[in-house]
């Protein structure tokens, strides 16, 4: 005998006949997915992982824990050794940890330090050029002299593009050696050649990763050690540099005295920095670069850096809340393509130049900071003479700015409190408090 095949109709048609009502109709065939309510460990399910009461976990201390030891290779081995057992924690002790290479952080990791006591450091940096042509497909460089360098460094190669003339950025790690002449961890699919004068310099972040997802770091300190290193571009480094990551959480920590930037994560999502403390940095205080999607910095404080918060390239949705940002040149800056972002409950002050800044950038269509809102802030001392609280340059349209306090402790001199540049568009400006400029609003625009 044959089956029987009905099609979708001819089912319904017959579920009804033989007793099905129409709501069970309906909930057989378009039941939405049924609850997780008893979570299990499954090979391979992430998702649903149970919250145990205990994970597995590994010490690291100048002078005890399961680890012993001061540099980078205990505390490196100490993180593998986690990763391997599929993730947990890695406990570190009090103590002063200097490192030669980036500590590079994988998945599934929580990096606990013991609070302020807890610090991680480098020496100071030292920059040798090369003595030999490398070419792209090369592993391996000859310097002028091997200096300080040991294997086991990392290093940042830079290098004058032969074809393009702009700068070649190459992290690496040092792994053999013969005199003056290194291998590296990693082809440099980019030229090094004599005529573009390329370097090498004892340079790295202090924490890194690169995708990698659901990583913690908490309750420690990050100290650059600025005034020996040379400077270290924010799109390559910092205390923290984190590049095309998911879910990391960064929680009382400290980053300070970083030639370069505090902390920095590009195309990195559901980043969350809470509670920490980023200051004298000589770049930005915390940079969600490139593409990054719903960051959220919230209760922390970043002071004496160039740029308090910079939010770089479309970054979007993103949450500034409740946070200090004191002292530094601009406090708040935001342009290309950031977008649909909140500044809610900050204390700027103090700003050497501008409290928030949103950036001209007329290289695209529509390359500006949109639909952005700024509410419930408090902007106090901007910028010098001619100083201004809120500056809106270029096309930047439909931003909501309403209920901040807006002040100018100082004398009025050339101040301005909210400045709207003559090309910006929408503008919702409602129920701000604004006090003690020569001018409280600086409206340019000419069909206003």
């Amino acid at each position: 005998m044959r089956p029987v095949i009905l099609s979708r109709r001819q089912f319904l048609e017959t579920a009804v006949v033989t007793g099905f009502g129409s709501a069970s109709i309906k909930q057989l065939v378009a039941s939405e997915t049924p609850a997780v309510k008893q979570r299990r460990a499954t090979d391979g399910d992430q998702r649903f992982e149970p919250d145990w009461d205990e994970r597995i976990s590994i010490s690291v201390g100048t002078d005890r824990g399961d680890i012993v030891g001061s540099s980078d290779k205990a505390l490196q081995a100490a993180i593998d050794y986690i990763a391997g057992k599929g993730g947990g924690t890695v406990r570190i002790l009090p103590g002063t940890f200097t490192l030669r290479n980036a500590l590079h952080l994988p998945s599934r990791i929580r990096l606990l330090g013991s609070g302020p006591e807890t610090i991680i450091t480098k020496g100071a940096s030292e920059t040798v050029a090369l003595s030999e042509d490398s070419d792209w497909y090369d592993q391996e460089i000859t310097l002028e002299k091997s200096a300080g360098f040991q294997v086991g460094d990392g290093v940042v190669l830079i290098s004058k593009n032969p074809n393009t003339g702009s700068q070649d950025v190459i992290k690496r790690t040092l792994v053999a050696r013969s005199g003056n002449r290194f291998k590296l961890n990693d082809g440099l699919r980019k030229n090094l050649w004599l005529s573009g004068k390329p370097t090498a310099s004892s340079l790295f972040p202090l924490l890194t990763s690169e995708y990698t997802k659901n990583v913690v770091i908490e309750n420690l300190t990050l100290d650059g050690n600025r005034k020996n290193n040379t400077n270290l571009n924010g799109n390559y480094g910092g205390c923290i540099f984190l590049q095309d990551c998911n879910r990391y959480t960064i929680r009382d920590v400290t980053t300070r005295n970083y030639n370069g930037d505090g902390i920095s994560f590009q195309i990195c999502h559901d980043v969350k920095v809470e509670h920490c403390h980023s200051h004298d940095n000589a770049g930005l205080g915390v940079h969600p670069g490139s593409g990054s999607q719903r960051p959220q910095i919230i209760n922390s404080r970043f002071e004496n850096n160039h740029i308090g918060l910079f939010w770089c390239w479309g970054v979007k949705y993103g949450l500034a809340e409740k946070n200090q940002l004191t002292g530094n040149n601009f406090g708040i800056s935001i342009g290309h393509n950031d977008t649909d972002n909140i500044m809610r409950e900050n204390v700027i002050s103090n700003s050497g130049k501008v409290g928030i800044l949103f950036r001209d950038d007329a290289r695209g269509k529509n390359f500006w900071a949109n639909r952005n809102t700024v509410v419930k802030n408090q902007i106090i001392n901007s910028g010098a003479d001619q100083g201004v609280a809120i500056d809106i340059t270029g096309k930047t349209s439909d931003l909501i700015i309403t209920d901040n306090t807006i002040v100018e402790q100082r004398k009025p001199m050339q101040r301005t409190g909210i400045r709207i540049g003559p090309d910006a568009g929408t503008v919702k400006l409602a129920d701000n408090q604004i006090q003690g400029f020569m001018k409280s609003i600086d409206d340019q625009r000419k069909n206003t």
